[in-house]
């Protein structure tokens, strides 16, 4: 018997050696061109993925795309040559810890930094002091609050969708793991990966496996599901700054919109709902179909493209 798990042990150490040092997936031909037709700006010697496409000729509207946790900036793939029809300029950047951009470990993750980095980057593009709409989905919609409360940029009209994220086990496993949060992180793979994001999406909206391997391939560039624990105490920083940004909400002039999935099981329906409702009373709401849930603009691009687009327009 102890020789049977003597060389169990020889053999396992060495595979799960090799498992640990596997390198990440190579991105896949629409990933790459996505990545080939952006840049990169500097900020504190860290480079930072963004996206600029020039669009509607004879508009000056700009609108700037803020993703959730934990994708990239690629999430808006899907509504991006619509968005490309209606303004002049579409920007999206990947987050510091996020996607194509740098991922430091080790790092204090915050949203005030990342908020700062969207001013640094408009100012990059010489869009400092200009007007702008921000789309922004999960944790977007925290930096959004944050730029929102420093009143930069100049904003135009904020739209926000699954606003609230409240993270399921894995999530708040990591960020509150302590020694198993390392170890968690090197034992992640694709299947443990798409299995955990699988669960916010509806059962009839699932990404194809494809889709998948590009949200786990930009994850694992740079290592980044190495820091996922860091980024995510952006949780503790939603429950300790909770007046500054939900106070920034409610006391905004500027025209806010909820683009909602009633299916998010993060965001319950219809007790989410109400809830905003009560909280912020002045914003309008469009509650996309029944099978929609927290990640309405990759499960249903064009009902909250044309959401999107209809509250812009109102103006």
């Amino acid at each position: 018997m102890k020789e049977w798990w003597l060389q169990v042990g020889l053999l396992g150490v060495p595979l799960l050696a090799v498992y640990l040092h596997l390198p990440p997936p190579q991105p896949s031909p629409a990933l790459r061109s996505w990545k080939s037709s952006g840049s990169f700006f500097t900020y504190k010697d860290l480079n930072i993925f963004y996206r600029d496409s020039s669009g509607a000729v004879g508009s000056s509207d700009v609108v700037v795309l803020l993703h959730g946790f934990p994708t990239s900036s690629y999430d808006w793939s899907k509504i991006w040559e619509g968005l490309t029809q209606r303004f002049h300029r579409v920007i999206a950047l990947d987050f510091l810890g996020f996607g194509f951009s740098d991922k430091p470990r080790p790092h204090g993750y915050s949203i005030f930094e990342q908020a700062t980095i969207v001013e640094g980057l408009l100012r990059h593009l010489g869009l400092r002091h200009q007007r702008i709409n921000l789309l922004s989905h999960d944790y977007g919609d925290t930096v959004a609050q944050e730029l929102l409360h420093r009143s930069l940029p100049p904003l135009l009209p904020l739209c926000l969708c699954s606003l609230f994220f409240f993270p399921p086990l894995l999530p708040k496993l990591l960020k509150d793991g302590g020694l198993l949060s390392p170890i968690i992180l090197r034992l992640m793979n694709f299947f443990f990966f798409s299995g955990g994001l699988g669960a916010v999406f509806g059962p009839y909206t699932q990404p194809s496996q494809a889709e998948f391997w590009d949200m786990w391939t930009a994850v694992r560039n740079n290592d980044g599901n190495l820091v996922m624990d860091s980024v995510l105490q952006y949780i503790n920083q939603r429950k300790k700054h909770r007046e500054r940004w939900v106070g920034a909400l409610m006391s905004t002039s500027v025209p806010l919109h909820l683009i909602y999935g009633p299916l998010d099981p993060v965001n319950p329906h219809p007790e989410f709902l109400q809830l905003y409702r009560k909280v912020l009373p002045t914003s309008t709401v469009s509650v996309l179909d029944d099978h929609i849930s927290h990640y309405p603009q990759l499960e249903d691009p064009t009902g909250f493209l044309n959401a999107y687009l209809n509250f812009i327009n109102s103006f």
